[in-house]
């Protein structure tokens, strides 16, 4: 058994996602179990080089983590002939000049969503990935959460049937930030700075959607900014002019044909009342299930329970005791993790990988989709991406 290095340069890790997700639980985490497994056994171990624009922050990080290279030259690192792949989880209004500068210098890309603001910038960097060569990936997260792989089980097996519907509740309450601190970042709130849950969340949405229920149609969707007030990081007050709220339905072409409707609320204007931050509710004609982030618990056709209407009389029936637990049959991983790994064989190895930039600009091409539905009040038809 041998051990191969894999240079690469980590940008925009300082921040939240970049640094917990990404640094810490996935490439730290990687190291520290002695590399990622090759088919035939040998390992590869990654080799980070951080880069930001904060050389304070940037040292700090990477000495917390064992890292003896960092910088704020991204040119430098990106012209290393040892370090092959290029990261990026900064913003999303620089991740297309960073990928095409990257991809230009030879490096295999693999970024954060979404990865433009706007379809005809997501398309073109794919399009520049697809005809340089380069291995290229985008992160989609949410298909490797113990919740969905647990529904994505019980849709393999046959569970639900005929698939009926999808009902996706996502969301918290954000802080204003004058009664207390905020937990996101003020520019989620601006437009101009490439905020907005439709932008952040509506990337998500679809690759769940296809690749769990059904190929996306069509959309119809009603944005809004529900707190037009809010208080930055300085607590300084700013005007929101990007939306906080989006309440959509989606048509969906099932695995079988079948015609599915999905309804998605995504709010940071929300107050929680259910069992996660997010919940995937599936009705089909043999079963129906509710995911969270980890846990999914199933109802078959043969155990679903006849409630009575009758508005003068208190429910006796505890509806949510009438649902069985999906076990947990396997170990589940970290999910930005397990990606992470897939990519790295994918580059080492060739490992069949099929979380690409082109189907990060179908992400895109959805969000430009709700979008247009929201400003013209109707119904906006998905047509297949063409890259």
């Amino acid at each position: 058994m041998s051990t191969q290095r894999l240079g690469i340069i980590m940008h925009g890790v300082t921040g939240r996602m970049g640094m917990n997700q990404h640094l810490i639980r996935s490439i730290v985490a990687i190291r520290n179990q002695g590399g990622v497994t090759l088919s035939n056994g040998d390992k590869v171990m990654p080799d980070p080089i951080l880069i930001g624009r904060n050389a304070e922050k940037i040292e700090a990080l990477a000495k917390a983590n064992g890292i003896s290279r960092f910088g704020t030259d991204l040119d430098k690192a990106l012209a290393n002939k040892d370090d092959t792949v290029f990261f990026d989880a900064g913003t999303t209004q620089m991740r297309p000049t960073l990928l095409a500068k990257a991809i230009q210098a030879g490096k295999h890309v693999y970024c954060e969503k979404p990865i433009a603001t706007n379809l005809n910038e997501a398309v073109e960097i794919a399009r520049l990935a697809e005809k340089s060569g380069v291995k290229h990936g985008a992160v989609q997260d949410k298909l490797f959460l113990p919740g969905l792989r647990k529904l994505d089980m019980l849709r393999k097996a046959g569970f639900f049937g005929k698939m009926l519907s999808v009902r996706i509740e996502f969301g918290y309450w954000v802080f204003e930030g004058d009664l207390q601190p905020i937990q996101r970042p003020s520019w989620n709130y601006r437009k101009e700075d490439g905020g907005g849950i439709i932008l952040d969340m509506v990337c998500h949405w679809r690759y769940v959607l296809d690749n769990l229920f059904g190929e996306v149609q069509s959309v119809s969707c009603l944005g809004a900014t529900h707190i037009p007030t809010r208080w930055d990081e300085a607590n300084k007050p700013y005007e929101c002019t990007a939306d906080d709220a989006a309440y959509a339905t989606f048509e969906l072409k099932g695995h079988q044909g079948e015609h599915v409707v999905a309804q998605v609320n995504s709010s940071w204007t929300t107050r929680v009342n259910r069992e996660d931050l997010v919940t995937f509710h599936v009705d089909g004609t043999h079963g129906s299930a509710v995911a969270g982030l980890q846990a999914c618990k199933a109802q078959s056709r043969v155990n679903t329970p006849r409630p009575v209407w009758n508005p003068d009389v208190k429910q006796t029936m505890n509806f949510t005791d009438q649902w069985q637990e999906v076990p947990d049959t396997q170990f589940y991983d970290n999910g930005f993790k397990i990606q992470w790994e897939h990519f790295i064989r994918h580059i080492v190895e060739n490992e069949p990988y099929r979380w690409t930039l082109p189907e990060g600009a179908k992400g895109v091409q959805l969000v430009e989709a709700a979008l247009q539905s929201w400003q013209e009040r109707r119904w906006v038809d998905v047509a297949p991406l063409k890259i």
